[in-house]
């Protein structure tokens, strides 16, 4: 377990009003800043999905940002996935809401699962083996994939359910040695090999931005995978859309540069009480 686990109940489903109102505040905050990068960068209305990066943060919480409008749920840690999700289906529930990937088998009801008003769960964070099967039941898209074994494992397993596991290839254009990824040069392979994989689908590509300030080398690493997304579909992988790339502090370059899913921690919780 991780060690803020035993001092924050993650399951935790209640909330006090003013904590409420707060992430309701971070939220409409991030939605306009969102809406005045897409129009400044020239891109349509809601190009650009916010993932609410909900590391620490319990059930109270992740669905008071839900309440005030966020549609895409992410978790950096198997374990935070399984303390979380059961309350998070059940307070879905009653708001008409179905949260994670299972929850598409078990809706009663559900003749069209597509039509479902639903809250996709990605994984963000790293994926160790010995974890797959905690995140596999529940998860929709795994951001974090940078080896083609680890593809492998999450496809075998996914084969057997009769499932598909939406994948990102993580790749680290900083190249920094606290980031995790493969490195650029190496990723449109990945991305090619994993796409010939059954049970898994290339949805696009994940980074996280340098940690720098220089607005231009954070650019360059963001226009990079950019023309990576680009180069594996031209390729012919037709389901690489997506490309995961912003923060809270560097979002609005990240647009700009044509992300299509901004990952919000700060902007939307406050300052991590644990890291």
């Amino acid at each position: 377990m991780t060690a803020y686990m035993e001092h924050k109940d993650l399951a935790n489903e209640s909330i006090d009003e003013a904590r409420a109102r707060s992430i309701a505040d971070g939220v409409h905050r991030v939605l306009d800043d969102v809406a005045r990068a897409e129009e400044q960068a020239g891109r349509p209305a809601g190009s650009v999905q916010v993932l609410a990066a909900s590391k620490t943060r319990d059930v109270g919480e992740i669905m008071a940002a839900v309440d005030a409008g966020i549609r895409l749920l992410g978790e950096n840690r198997p374990q935070e996935i399984v303390a979380k999700i059961d309350g998070l289906r059940a307070q879905g529930a009653q708001r008409g809401l179905v949260i994670g990937a299972s929850d598409l088998e078990t809706a009663e009801g559900a003749d069209d699962p597509e039509a479902l008003n639903r809250l996709p769960l990605h994984l963000i964070g790293q994926l160790q083996s010995n974890k797959i099967g905690k995140v596999l039941p529940d998860a929709d898209v795994i951001e974090s994939v940078a080896t083609l074994d680890l593809a492998e494992k999450i496809a075998r397993r996914m084969a057997v359910r009769g499932r598909t596991m939406g994948v990102l290839i993580e790749v680290n254009e900083s190249g920094e040695d606290s980031k995790s990824g493969i490195a650029p040069d190496e990723a449109l392979d990945l991305a090619l090999a994993v796409a010939a994989l059954d049970g898994v689908e290339v949805q696009g590509f994940m980074t996280v931005g340098a940690n720098v300030d220089d607005e231009a080398t954070v650019r360059a690493g963001f226009a990079h995978l950019r023309g990576l997304r680009d180069a594996a579909l031209a390729a012919g992988v037709a389901s690489a859309r997506e490309l995961s790339m912003g923060m809270t502090g560097d979002k609005e370059w990240a647009i700009a540069e044509g992300a299509t899913i901004v990952r919000i921690g700060t902007g939307i919780f406050g300052e991590r009480d644990f890291k």
